[in-house]
């Protein structure tokens, strides 16, 4: 599983954090750290925070999809 948060879309609302501490954490007040890539052990949770999430940042892809494009090629 891989995780891709958009962190420019990302209000620091925690509510990931609640859902899946193993996996979403806080470092400071607002800067979010994440497992990018957390095992199969905490599917569920990672999926609650997903849903959880109140501006949808959070993207669940499997781990053998190509990480998404930060620079807008396409190919």
């Amino acid at each position: 599983m891989r995780l891709v948060v958009d962190l420019n879309r990302c209000q620091s609302y925690g509510q990931c954090v609640y859902a899946a501490p193993t996996v979403f954490r806080f470092h400071g007040e607002e800067s979010l750290e994440y497992d990018y890539a957390p095992g199969d052990g905490v599917r569920r949770e990672v999926a609650r925070a997903a849903a959880a999430c109140p501006v949808q940042a959070i993207t669940i892809g499997g781990a053998t999809e190509p990480a998404p494009s930060t620079n807008g090629d396409v190919r």
